[in-house]
């Protein structure tokens, strides 16, 4: 009875203070920098800088710096978690279900710069030069998924599925590139558009804004 009582105060202690929820967030991503690290990810680009935006998604910066073309579709990794925990938990608080959605981004983020998928991109998908992706690639991956899921809940259905039609026809129309074709690329390869996303003229960078200086790089 105690221990029900205790569970019941927690709960409730819980649902009243979104701090809780923004902390355990906030640890499950230091987590998975965490894991990276020891992994061996590299910390930036070993450019030695960071670029708010990285423009060329076939170049070897790619996947290395805050954003990319990349990050929309972990947005739309966002959107879909949305939808799916509130179809499978329709009683579960809204911040619950996204501490779930950051733990399931994570995990991939963990598995995809794992060697077995890396391996996999660089032999199944036009990305020759992947090796991975930054730790702090990876974080901002994260955090654009939340941002997915944030909209998800704001925007209405019909807008959000429009949304994320525009951005798969956006990137598949500038890079060659979207979500849907890289789950076909991973799990059933076709060299048929493996051979036409490689005759893409890579794009130019765009931003560069030097956050981190070249000495983090012997730690990374």
């Amino acid at each position: 009875m105690n221990l029900k009582k205790r569970v019941k105060d927690f709960k409730k202690y819980y649902e009243n203070n979104l701090w809780i929820s923004i902390v355990i967030v906030i640890l499950i991503i230091l987590l998975l920098g965490l894991i990276e690290y020891y992994a061996g990810r590299l910390i930036i680009c070993k450019c030695g800088y960071v670029s708010l935006w990285y423009n060329n998604a076939n170049g070897s910066g790619n996947s290395q710096h805050l954003f990319d073309w990349y990050s929309l579709s972990h947005i739309i990794h966002g959107i879909a978690f949305f939808a799916i925990l509130s179809l499978l938990f329709k009683k579960m608080s809204l911040r619950t279900k996204l501490i779930i959605a950051v733990i399931i981004e994570c995990a991939w983020e963990g598995l995809e710069n794992s060697p077995i998928i890396i391996n996999r991109y660089r032999t199944a998908t036009f990305s020759l030069d992947y090796f991975g992706d930054s730790i702090i690639n990876s974080i901002f991956d994260v955090i654009s998924m939340i941002f997915g899921f944030i909209l998800a809940f704001k925007l209405k259905k019909w807008h959000t599925i429009a949304l994320v039609i525009f951005m798969e026809l956006f990137t598949l129309y500038m890079i060659r590139d979207n979500l849907t074709l890289n789950i076909i690329n991973l799990s059933y390869p076709i060299e048929l558009i493996k051979n036409w996303q490689s005759a893409a003229a890579p794009l130019k960078e765009v931003i560069n804004i030097t956050i981190f200086h070249k000495l983090f790089l012997p730690f990374s």
